[in-house]
Parts: structure tokens; C-alpha cells; sequence
């Protein structure tokens, strides 16, 4: 039953998922809260291992989660579930392409998505950013939690803010760099 459950979660969440694998994080968050299955500290954990590792951000999330739920496995049956959509999808589009290529209402349909899946990351990231800096949910801040911020993680954040959009290091390097500072500084 579990599998089941994990294929139906997933399989949504790759369905709906338009903009990438960031775009997974809100409906993962949502499954966690919905289901028990991890917690938002946790889903940070699940990103930031996602990030640091080769290959697609939202299978990887999917595949960690799986295991986390249901070992090997449901590892596996949560993979199946995220990528599935797209490749039934991509068949689907790949045979209807050529008929719509130059449809208006297709680029009005891609148009209307884009920002939508940037208002998603962008609502994932703000909570991601919460929980790192204040240490608590957005919805659960206090006037303590604006008071006793983690400035050490704020101006970390910051720097490698400034320093991704200004040096044209491989991200590989930032997150080694990270990895370092993180233990000598917390």
C-alpha cells in the first residue's frame, strides 16, 4: 500500500511540476506536511543533498524521499512516479508537435506557466530561507525568531549570492567552499 501511495504522490508531483526540479520543492513540502513522511528541516537536508550531487534536482529529491518512506524500493517507485509523466507527456508532444508548432494558444498556454512555476520555486525558496535564517516556518515567525536570527547564515547566503553572479566558478566550487566554511564557522 505504501508503494502505491508513493507512486500517486510522486506521479502528481512530476505531473505538475513545470519549471524543473526547484519547481518539486513546494509540492514536496506540501507532501511532507500531508503525509508525515519528512520534515521541512528534512526536505532542506533532501535539497541540499539533491544540490550537491550530479543529476536532475526533482528525481533525486524523489528518489531520497522513496527511500527515506520505504527503503530501496520506494526509492524506486517514487523515481518511477516522478519521471513517468514526463515521458508520457513527451511522447504525447512529441507527436503533436509538429501539428501545433505554430500555435498561438500553445505559446499563450507556455506564457501563462512561466510565471507560475517562478511564484512555486519562489515560495520554496522563501520558506527554505526562513527556516535557515530565522529557524522557524514562515507561518510560525515571531518577533524572538526576528530577534535571534542566524546572521553567521545570512552572511553566508550573501556572499555566495554575490560571489555566484560575479565569479564564473563551477557551482561545484561554491558548494565545496560551503561545505568548508560550514564546519570551521558553525
Amino acid at each position: 500500500m505504501i508503494y502505491l501511495q508513493l507512486f500517486y504522490e510522486f506521479f502528481i508531483t512530476g505531473l505538475f511540476m513545470f519549471g524543473g526540479g526547484l519547481a518539486a520543492i513546494p509540492f514536496l513540502k506540501q507532501m511532507g506536511e500531508n503525509t508525515g513522511w519528512f520534515t521541512t528541516a528534512q526536505l532542506m537536508d533532501m535539497i541540499a543533498i539533491s544540490e550537491a550531487t550530479p543529476g536532475a534536482i526533482g528525481v533525486k529529491m524523489a528518489t531520497f524521499s522513496g527511500y527515506m518512506v520505504a527503503g530501496v524500493p520506494g526509492g524506486i517507485v517514487a523515481t518511477i512516479g516522478i519521471v513517468m509523466p514526463s515521458v508520457i507527456i513527451s511522447l504525447i508532444v512529441a507527436r503533436l508537435l509538429v501539428r501545433f508548432r505554430q500555435s498561438s494558444l500553445v505559446d499563450s498556454i507556455l506564457y501563462g506557466l512561466r510565471p507560475a512555476a517562478l511564484g512555486l520555486i519562489a515560495a520554496a525558496g522563501l520558506a527554505v530561507f526562513c527556516l535557515v535564517i530565522f529557524g522557524a516556518e514562515l507561518r510560525n515567525l515571531t518577533r524572538e525568531h526576528f530577534l535571534l536570527f542566524d546572521y553567521k547564515a545570512l552572511i553566508l547566503a550573501a556572499l555566495f549570492l554575490v560571489a555566484t553572479n560575479k565569479l564564473k566558478w563551477h557551482p561545484i566550487t561554491f558548494l565545496a567552499i560551503s561545505a568548508v566554511v560550514g564546519i570551521l564557522i558553525f
